[in-house]
Order: structure tokens, then sequence, then C-alpha cells
């Protein structure tokens, strides 16, 4: 239980950052989704430029961050060279995709659909190769164990960044008519939407001052020899973690080009919005994972690690099943996070979240070849699952618009889960209580039905009555898993 303990202290802490960081950043949608009308295709341009981001990044970091826990706990390394090692490689390559996207900037946003505001393009490249120096400064804080600073410094750049789009979005715009000579020195409405990249690139910079002591306060050494180990190992996790963001992004990328009708980015918008009440599922899947592999990977856990593996995909499982149901049964209040003329997207919900629960639980699977080093398993993997995905996109999109995007991610996230179990028990068997995780997963399905086949018009009586489907997964769990008499016991001694 020790290590059941950890896992969830930890995870509530990270889970603090991310959760409550989303939370707050959803305050963004509302915003935004009120301020661009679906009909502008606005949000739809932001949510192609920031899938690329997200690419990009994958891309940028090409895995340095689990190769960093993987290199720190390696016997035979030493961990004093391992950190400044990747954050000088990682560092180095950042700046020269800057300086080559800024230079180059002429063709790409022409090629990428923005002549007209070539800016955006800069400014957010300048923003993905920050956030790519970051994420060692923050891999490194996870390894270290230190979650509090990591919470810090991500709850600092959500404030930040939903002040300034108050201020540029709400306060400012307000001012703007009849006080144009003073509010105009720091706001011009012609830039509309396009301040959500420009105030990203502000918050991210302020962040980065907050690893002043990871970046200045360590002794400073750049082992050759080690990188080229390190990127022996990485390069498998490039390809994997390219195949990952691919089924995550890959949808909003190519919608603009496959779905030819003129509306494109006016649905993209639609659909992006729509997107962000699923996402529940990625916080819990990302704090889990932040409090996860740290542990997985700690030398003095290695003897429980198929035990502790069997354990937290249980947990995990359970976890973002009560998140589904629990999504599902407040619906009609979390629609009103989006603007009324988004709502037709509400229909992918719980599509996209089933895939999330995929690609958690692959997340989970993924641990045989990272722990065997056997990290080119995970690429190939990872590339089956975009290639399905991909194949869904390109065949449906055109003619079902992005009800083809949300299941490409289930068809993508489910083979890359079957195809990394299978491999995953030839290689390094783990005992997976199937059994009850297949109960779970049926009484999820029967409870989710229920809740979509009696429908009333009132919301707040449908609320009530998936709310109280909710209650019953969690006291079968509580039950079947001993968890309410260990619950009734303590509060008995209390």
């Amino acid at each position: 239980m020790g290590f059941i303990k950890k896992l969830g202290s930890d995870t509530a802490i990270y889970g603090l950052s991310s959760i409550i960081g989303r939370f707050l950043n959803y305050l963004l949608v509302p915003l935004y989704t009120a301020k661009i009308s679906a009909a502008s295709g606005g949000y739809g341009v932001i949510t192609n430029i920031y899938s690329y981001t997200a690419l990009l990044l994958v891309i940028l970091t090409y895995g340095m961050e689990t190769t960093l826990f993987r290199f720190l706990n390696k016997e035979g390394e030493n961990p004093e060279k391992v950190y400044p090692t990747i954050l000088t490689s990682v560092g180095t390559t950042a700046l020269v995709f800057v300086a080559l996207v800024l230079g180059c900037l002429g063709w790409i946003a022409p090629a990428m659909g923005y002549a007209e505001h070539p800016e955006y393009i800069g400014v957010m490249a300048i923003v993905v190769g920050l956030d790519a120096f970051q994420a060692i400064p923050f891999s490194y804080l996870r390894a270290k164990k230190r979650p509090i600073k990591f919470a810090t410094l991500k709850l600092l750049f959500i404030f930040l960044n939903i002040g300034l789009n108050l201020l540029y979005f709400v306060a400012l715009p307000a001012l703007y008519p009849g006080h144009e000579s003073t509010v105009g020195l720091i706001y011009d409405p012609s830039i509309g939407y396009g301040y959500a990249f420009f105030l990203n690139l502000v918050c991210t910079g302020v962040v980065t001052f907050g690893f002043w002591k990871e970046i200045f306060g360590i002794k400073w050494q750049f082992d050759w020899t080690l990188l080229k180990r390190m990127l022996g190992y990485s390069w498998p996790l490039l390809v994997l973690g390219i195949a990952g963001i691919l089924n995550q992004t890959v949808d909003k990328i190519l919608f603009p080009y496959i779905y030819t009708a003129s509306d494109a980015h006016v649905q993209l918008g639609i659909y992006g919005a729509a997107v962000k009440i699923a996402m529940i599922m990625a916080l819990i899947t990302q704090a889990f994972r932040y409090a996860y592999e740290p542990l997985i990977f700690d030398k003095s856990t290695k003897e429980d690690n198929n035990k502790m593996q069997a354990l937290g995909m249980k947990f995990f499982v359970i976890f973002t099943l009560a998140a589904f149901l629990a999504v599902m049964a407040g619906i009609d209040i979390l629609k009103h996070i989006i603007s009324p003329d988004y709502w037709d997207g509400l229909v992918v919900v719980p599509i996209v979240m089933i895939a999330e629960i995929m690609m958690g639980i692959y997340f989970n699977l993924s641990f045989w070849y990272k722990l065997t080093d056997r990290t080119i398993w995970g690429a190939a993997i990872s590339a089956v699952g975009c290639i399905m995905l991909l194949l869904v996109n390109f065949l449906f999109v055109p003619q079902y618009g992005y009800m083809a995007c949300a299941w490409g991610g289930v068809a993508g996230y489910g083979t890359a889960m079957v195809v990394s179990y299978l491999l995953g028990q030839h290689y390094m068997p783990i005992k997976y209580d199937i059994k009850d995780i297949a109960l779970y997963v049926a009484l999820t399905a029967v409870l989710y039905v229920a809740g979509s086949a009696f429908t009333v018009e009132s919301e707040v009586i449908m609320t009530i009555y998936r709310s109280l489907l909710l209650l019953l997964f969690l006291a079968v769990v509580l039950k079947r898993e001993g968890l309410y008499a260990k619950l009734k016991a303590r509060l008995h001694r209390r």
C-alpha cells in the first residue's frame, strides 16, 4: 500500500496543478467562444495552430524527458552529467529551430495557409522553442521528487495567461471606444484573436525565469559520448512520441486540407471547442503519468515493479471510468463552458473520452519496452496506431466531418493498446487483473447506455439521474475493492 499511497499523494499534487490549471484554462474556452463566433472560423485557426505546436514540441524534446528518468537511475551512468547534457542538447536544437522558422517565415506561413498572418507562426515558433527547453527542467523537478515547485510554475503560467486574456479580450476592448489614444498604446482591435498567440509568448517567457536555479545553479557538464548513448535510447521514443501526438493532433492539422467544404475552419472550431470538454480524461492521464513514471523507473521499487504496474493499471482504469461517468452526468452543465453556437459538437465528447482512456491504458502498457530498453517496439506500435487513425481520417472525414476525427482516435489508440498488451505479455509478462477491469468497463458501458436511453427535457432531472448512476458505479468499486470496509473502519476509529 506504500506505493499506492505515494502514487496517490504525488498524483494529487501533480493533478492539482494539472486539473486546477486546466480548469482555470477552461475559462479561456467560454471567453474565446463568446468573443470569437463559430462562423468566423477564428477558433478553428487557434485549434489548428496549437495542434502544430503540440507536434513540434514532441519533435524538439525528442524523447529526452523519459531518457532523463532512465539515465538518472541507470547503473554505470554518472547522474551529475545526465541533466546538463540533456539540457544543453535540447536547448541548442530549440534555438536552431526558432532561428530557422524565423528565417524562412516568408514561405512557411503561406504553405500553412497563413500568408496574411505570418506573425502567428513566428510567435508560436518561439513559444514552442521555449516550451521544449522548459520541458527538461520540469522533468528534472519530477525526477527529484519536487512536485510543489513543479505545480507552482505550472499554475503561474495558467493564472498569468488567464489574467492577460481577460485583460485583452474583455477589459481593453470595452475601454477602447472613446479612449483610443490611451488604450490604443497597448491594445489594437485589429489583432483580434491573434492576441491568444502573443499572450502565450509573454506567459511562457515569464515562466522560464522560474528555472533560474535549475539552469544557473547546476554544474554545467556536457558529455558527447553520454549524449550518443542517450540518443540511441531516445530516438525510438521520438518516433513513438511523434506517432502518439499525431494520434492527438493530426486530425486537427489535416482537417482544413481533407474536409474540402468552404466552412472547414468553422467546423474545426466547433470540434475543437467540444473536445475541450472531453479533456478531463487527459488531465487524469497526465497527472497519473507525472506521478507514476518516476516511481516505475525508481531503482528502489524494482523488485515490486510488476505488482505495482498491475495495481496501477487497475486503479487507473477505475478512476478514468468514474471520470467518464462524471462528465456524462454533468454534460448539461459542462456544455455551458462553450458558447451555444458550438454545441453541435457535443456529440463527440463521449467518443473522445473513450479514446483518451485507451491512450492512458496504452501508456500504462508502455513500460515493458521502456524498462527492457526495447523502445523501438514502442515506436512501431505507435506508428501502427497512427496509420490506423490516418486511414480513418482520410477515408471518412470528407463525408462525415469531425465525427470521423473522433472515431479515428478510438481506432488509433485502440489498435496501439491491443498490440502493446499482446507484445508486452510476451517480453515482460504482467498479471493484470483483466477480470475486474473487464467487469468495470462492462458496468460503465451499461450505466452510460442507461443514462443515454432515458431522457427528459429537464436538464436538472437528467443531471441528478446520471449522477445516481455514477454513485452506483462508485458503490460497486468500493464494495468489490474492499475500500468500503476500510473506510468504515477508519471512520469508526475516529
